[in-house]
């Protein structure tokens, strides 16, 4: 839940939020802000009682490097006797232990001085769209089916419904011409399950990759967050001259979008700053706006 949408919440009720974490290979429920005493907004709070968890470095096999530092992002590990024993498929068991006992569960985070854990993204690349998981191989493997699809990603674009919802990019061969509606179609017909029918697809002239030839997803992540923020900021109209979102990594976050805007002659960039928060509230990634009012004419000597 994003944060403002959370003190907005609380404001407007007159109700406690207690946010937490969990998930079914630990029985539901690892960690909780207190009731009572300290609470930090955005975290997922402090472990339970009779719980361990830790932010622990894994390498690419998922095995045990060292224990991260405070606020170091890592791998979001937890242990304890509500923690299963296993899947009955053992295939799905590699790589999810780094330790003996210690379940790695897929996402990522840090931990505060505080002792408070902070979510920042999922080494899984499943797509979340309101309680569904959706792995993007279901999207994929139907666009590598298509002719004239030369390279195929999903990544999940945020939502302010759903939390996130499946979009895809394709890279065409040569003498193809595919329109993205076309794309579209297909996979309405390919794709069993509705919840995971991509909102939108783009044809891209080429997909990001890493130095090692392997698609970088989190490079089409950023540039989807990147158009839903500009989308969302083109409502304030003539409050602005400019709108410039970059996204990129953050240490401390995860994700962060930087944003810049220009406020039109006369306008106050405390206003523009009021308009663009409340426009951006129902988002869960982590945003920083920088407003520059424009110089009036005339006021110079």
């Amino acid at each position: 839940m994003s944060v403002e949408l959370f003190k907005r919440f609380e404001e407007h009720s007159g109700m406690k939020i207690l946010e937490g974490y969990g998930l079914t290979e630990g029985t539901c429920a690892s960690s909780f802000n207190p009731y009572h005493g300290q609470q930090k907004v955005g975290s997922i709070g402090l472990r339970l009682p009779y719980m361990q968890m830790q932010i622990l470095m894994v390498d690419s096999d998922g095995k045990f490097v060292r224990e991260a530092d405070v606020d170091e992002i890592g791998a979001v590990c937890i242990k304890g006797p509500n923690v299963f024993n296993g899947y009955l498929d053992d295939a799905q068991n590699q790589g999810i232990w780094p330790k003996e006992g210690w379940l790695n569960t897929g996402d990522l985070g840090r931990q505060d001085r505080d002792s408070f854990f902070w979510l920042t993204g999922r080494t899984k690349e499943l797509i979340i769209r309101g309680g569904h998981n959706i792995d993007p191989a279901a999207i994929e493997d139907p666009l590598y089916r298509l002719p004239g699809v030369q390279v195929a990603a999903a990544v999940g674009r945020p939502d302010p419904y759903a939390g996130e919802v499946p979009i895809a990019y394709v890279q065409l061969q040569e003498d193809t011409d595919l329109s993205e509606a076309q794309i579209i179609e297909y996979l309405k017909k390919e794709i069993g399950e509705r919840a995971a029918i991509p909102k939108e697809v783009y044809i891209v002239d080429q997909i990001p990759l890493t130095p090692v030839g392997k698609i970088f997803k989190p490079s089409l992540r950023w540039q989807a967050i990147e158009r839903v923020y500009e989308a969302e900021l083109q409502a304030l109209g003539e409050l602005i001259d400019r709108i410039e979102v970059v996204v990129n990594e953050d240490k401390i976050h995860g994700t962060i979008a930087e944003i810049k805007l220009k406020a039109t002659p006369g306008v106050a960039a405390d206003l523009v700053k009021q308009k663009a928060e409340d426009l951006l509230a129902h988002y869960t990634i982590k945003f920083m706006l920088e407003i520059t009012e424009a110089v009036q004419a005339g006021n110079e000597d």
